[in-house]
């Protein structure tokens, strides 16, 4: 502690020279005044650590230069010393929060001594006081960066640092760096305008300029004329700046409430920087959303793109699955208007039209929903979505000469899924067989269930995929078709993955190319 300040005061320049001495030989820096006003004065104007004050003056009583002292520098340690040591005297003297009481005359070590303590018992009520007032600032902190919506938290900072602070009066001014001009964001009470940024401004200008804070406790005109304007009894003006983003927050509070403190504007920095932060992380925040939004609306175009691709190529097996009913039904209809035909016929007749109608409506309805765009997951059984990509892709296969053998159990589970997503991956599988047999060959399809999974794979009599592409095969735009766009298995590998499960290819499978659907059975 030698390298603490020490203002001495008392109105007998005996006492003040020998505390000089005294104290000066101890290590400590002592300033003298016998004046208490003057003291006063230099209180404003420096700091000091600690005040060593004689009770009784005739001018200003020191209890007066005490409560003074305490207002503009609070944590200003207080030793009071008086040749009048009553127990009236020193229930006063801890009402008005001194930290020690010597009595006059007194001795060389006495001093010292009293001195260290005060200056001992002051440095533990300071870290205790920022111990207790850093407490709310990590829920405060927590809150803050817990909260990622900007125009939300905007509101939940404003509520944060009124509270705090105990002030009605707060603004979030944000500083548009291109224009330099500030731009109030949110506020609350009586608010300073925005506008340019000026050190000749308003105090939030003149803080955004200067990127210091302007608070009550400078002492200049500018600054009494905002106070004036808005009758305010004091305020404050923090900036902070960041890599990408400066902003000013405002406090202040209405004529007739205290002023600020430096101890005030400690916490009021803090907050300030944790505002800072938490409205840049929300920025963040909010940027990646947007990009995810943008990620998964470009997703759903492609996969709603790949299945228009693949309407050009079911176009003979759609053909052939509306056509069939249809000449039934013609055939049917036409019998069932002659006249030479029994009724009972007839009506035979009549029932197969109605039931070919149906099969053709139902056929309709089933490609409708393949290519609708949807995005509920229900309970689904695998092996009917791949009965019916088969039913449609069948006359392709058939005319390509293409034997399908297939494989399952009597009975397996169900999976959770979007069933026109699943069956455009099916669709595609078998699709990418069709293309790699031209001249003919055969397609396995085998399903098991594996524990939690069902297993689908995909086998065929084809050249396979050759090495160099093996490795990369499910990135978009690989293809080992001369006329492919590479995206088929892109978009079915992405389909499978977001269903929870996996798409691989198995290539110690021969012939041909092998690939595997893995899917969650429905918990």
């Amino acid at each position: 502690m030698t390298s603490s300040r020490l203002l001495v005061i008392d109105d007998e320049p005996g006492i003040t020279l020998l505390c000089d001495r005294l104290l000066s030989r101890a290590g400590f820096t002592v300033i003298t005044e016998t004046d208490p006003a003057a003291a006063l004065e230099l209180i404003k104007k420096d700091r000091f650590d600690l005040l060593l004050v004689d009770i009784r003056m005739p001018e200003i009583s020191g209890f007066d230069v005490i409560q003074k002292a305490r207002e503009m520098q609070g944590e200003i340690a207080i030793l009071a010393m008086t040749g009048f040591g009553t127990v009236e005297t020193a229930i006063q003297a801890l009402r008005r929060g001194v930290d020690g009481l010597i009595l006059k005359p007194f001795e060389k070590a006495e001093l010292i001594q009293a001195v260290e303590q005060a200056l001992s018992d002051s440095q533990q009520k300071q870290d205790a006081a920022r111990v207790q007032a850093l407490r709310p600032l990590f829920s405060v902190t927590e809150t803050l960066l817990s909260e990622t919506r900007p125009d939300f938290l905007l509101e939940l900072i404003l509520e944060v640092i009124s509270g705090q602070l105990r002030c009605s009066n707060v603004g979030f001014y944000q500083v548009i760096q291109k224009e330099n001009m500030l731009s109030l964001l949110a506020g609350r009470g009586k608010l300073l305008t925005d506008g340019p940024v000026s050190e000749a401004g308003n105090s939030v200008a003149r803080a955004a300029a200067t990127e210091a804070p302007v608070w009550g406790g400078m002492n200049d005109a500018r600054l009494k004329r905002d106070l004036y304007q808005l009758e305010l009894s004091s305020l404050m003006c923090v900036p902070s700046v960041l890599v990408t983003t400066s902003s000013v927050l405002y406090v202040a509070r209405n004529s007739g409430e205290p002023v600020f403190r430096e101890a005030d504007l400690e916490m009021f920095l803090i907050l300030a920087r944790q505002a800072t932060i938490a409205m840049e992380n929300a920025r963040l925040y909010e940027e990646l959303r947007a990009y995810v939004r943008r990620v998964e609306e470009s997703q759903q175009a492609l996969v709603q793109a790949e299945k228009l691709a693949a309407a050009g190529r079911l176009t003979a097996s759609i053909a052939h699955e509306i056509n069939n009913p249809l000449q039934s039904m013609q055939n049917c209809f036409h019998l069932a208007t002659r006249d030479d035909i029994p009724a009972e016929m007839r009506q035979n007749y009549l029932n197969m039209t109605r039931q070919e109608l149906e099969r053709l409506t139902t056929t309709v309805q089933r490609m409708l929903d393949f290519y609708r765009p949807s995005a509920e997951f229900k309970a689904v059984q695998v092996l009917d979505l791949l009965e019916h990509v088969l039913n449609l892709l069948g006359q392709q296969l058939r005319e390509r000469n293409i034997r399908v053998t297939t494989a399952w159990p009597a009975h397996l589970a169900s999976i959770r899924a979007i069933s026109n997503q699943i069956e455009q991956v099916f669709i595609n599988l078998v699709l990418n067989a069709f293309d790699a047999m031209p001249q003919g060959g055969e397609l396995w399809i085998s399903i098991t269930q594996k524990r939690k999974m069902i297993e689908i794979t995909f086998q065929d009599t084809g050249p396979g995929v050759q090495p160099e592409i093996q490795a990369n095969i499910f990135e978009p735009f690989i293809s080992s078709k001369q006329n492919g766009t590479g995206l088929g298995l892109s978009v079915s590998y992405d389909i499978v993955t977001a269903h929870g499960g996996k798409l691989d290819l198995l290539t110690d499978h021969q012939p041909g190319a092998c690939f595997r659907v893995l899917l969650p059975i429905n918990q």
